[in-house]
């Protein structure tokens, strides 16, 4: 840990990712509160909301991951911050849904560049002994940002309205492009002449999916998290129409919600932070089952319409919070050890398209669902499918456990000494 807070050029990328996280919820929930309370949206226009941001990790993660390890990852950062800054602009004369859908698409499109550059430019410039506190470390900045952001954004969007967030949104972007000129440059990278002879997006794409087959606790992780995104997301996706459901219930109980989540997701990583030689898989499990448990009951007090919805709605958003740190953060901690640096982006690039793949069809799933037979059974069916992956995950976690298959031996970048 205290390696880590004397790493100069960890500390800059940090600095950068947390103002722009907190610009990112600043937008994310005006958006919701936005479309969600004073337009009425129906259950599957708000999916579509995440379904903007979704689908282009999803088509272009692959090709954003190939891009990051051929090119400057510092440099696709910087761009991709200034892109997102003019676009985020377009939110503040947004009179239709539409607008909103299209500029979000277009704002997702350079965040499915940023992710696997930031993941790739974090192997460079921190050791693998200290790699685990550090992506617990990331995992605090980003509930950090998410318990401040909402309670920012409510108290703004009071004040001064929705389309000033949105500038502060965009100014934040830039904010960060500005830190980043201070993160160490690296080495270029070196290819082998494979790569430079192939460089097609089937075969990127599959150098990254054979690296992650090629590791059992990988591969199992991928696919657990992956089909528990799935099924989570059809229910987190219709929180806002969920909470219409209650009686009595506060405009501002969404922000208290995520701000919940957001500090479980802060005292999870915090605690994972302090303690590294953990074993991921049992704690994702864990975190499986608390996610399927704390939608289960939110979905039960909001059925007998229970009062005091401003205590137990943050609350349980807290268990569910501190649940999801323990999938994802000891999941991505284990993967960027065992990736060599020249293959982050690659990896990453296939995660991050498996993942969005799954938060596009879940938003769709949950809405279809909604709508169907209602917000309510769809927070019951989504809770106990989490709940029966938890228990088949423990069942079978011995041969999970035990074999890991071949990993290669991670290499970490060489940073120069200056900076840009």
């Amino acid at each position: 840990m205290e390696r880590l807070w004397k790493n100069k050029g960890y500390i800059t990328l940090m600095t950068a990712q947390a103002i722009s996280s907190i610009g990112d919820w600043l937008s994310i929930v005006a958006i919701i509160s936005l479309v969600g309370l004073k337009w009425d949206a129906s259950p599957l226009e708000v999916s579509f909301i995440f379904l903007c941001l979704a689908v282009p990790m999803a088509l272009f993660g692959p090709v954003a991951g190939m891009v990051a390890d051929r090119f400057s990852r510092k440099t696709l950062m910087i761009v991709s911050d200034i892109v997102r800054a003019v676009l985020i602009l377009i939110l503040t004369i947004a009179t239709s849904l539409w607008m909103v859908y299209a500029t979000l698409l277009t704002v997702g499109i350079f965040s499915a560049v940023f992710i696997p550059a930031k993941n790739g430019k974090l192997k460079e410039v921190v050791p693998e002994e200290d790699m685990k506190g550090a992506m617990s470390i990331t995992s605090m900045i980003d509930s950090s940002t998410k318990i401040l952001g909402p309670l920012i954004s409510g108290l703004l969007v009071t004040v001064v309205g929705a389309q000033q967030v949105f500038i502060i949104d965009s100014a934040t972007f830039l904010v960060s492009a500005v830190i980043l000129l201070f993160v160490p440059n690296a080495l270029p990278l070196e290819t082998t002449e494979e790569e430079k002879e192939d460089g097609s997006f089937k075969k990127e794409f599959m150098l990254g999916f054979s690296f992650l087959k090629s590791n059992r606790f990988m591969m199992t992780g991928l696919i657990l998290v992956g089909l528990s995104l799935l099924i989570l997301q059809s229910a987190d996706s219709q929180l806002i129409v969920l909470i219409r459901e209650l009686t009595h219930v506060s405009p501002d109980l969404f922000g208290y919600l995520v701000t919940g989540s957001g500090l479980g997701m802060f005292l999870a990583g915090f605690l994972l932070a302090k303690k590294t030689d953990y074993k991921a898989y049992p704690l994702m499990l864990l975190g499986v089952c608390g996610i399927g448990a704390s939608f289960g009951i939110m979905g039960m007090l909001t059925f007998y319409d229970l009062n005091y919805s401003i205590l137990w709605g943050p609350g349980l958003g807290f268990t569910a919070g501190f649940s999801a740190s323990l999938i994802f953060v000891p999941f991505q901690a284990t993967v960027q050890v065992n990736t060599p640096v020249h293959m982050t982006g690659r990896v990453f690039g296939v995660i991050n398209s498996v993942m969005t793949t799954a938060t596009i069809i879940g938003p769709l799933v949950g809405g279809w669902i909604a709508t169907m037979i209602g917000v309510i059974p769809t927070f019951t069916i989504t809770a106990s499918l989490l709940v029966l992956v938890s228990v088949i995950g423990f069942i079978t976690k011995r041969k999970v456990e035990g074999g890991k298959g071949h990993v290669t031996t991670s290499e970490q970048g060489t940073p120069e000494a200056t900076t840009s």
